[in-house]
């Protein structure tokens, strides 16, 4: 196994899963604030789950997020 490549791969992958995972909140938020369904001072419980099924891998994270 190359250490190098593996950390790199890794680290590739869980920057795309932030930024796009930020990017699609922050359009659902904006899209509900626009339309007068959400005040912006809520609060939300957000999960998601990590899978590599040929690891045997599955993990849920869980947070809250909060508007203000």
């Amino acid at each position: 196994m190359n250490e190098e490549t593996f950390n790199k791969d890794t680290r590739k992958f869980l920057k795309k899963v932030g930024i796009t995972a930020q990017r699609e909140i922050e359009k659902a938020v904006w899209s509900r604030i626009d339309a007068g369904e959400l005040q912006g001072n809520e609060q939300f419980k957000a999960s998601m789950i990590l899978e590599i099924p040929e690891l045997g891998l599955r993990i849920v994270i869980e947070d809250d997020i909060a508007l203000e």
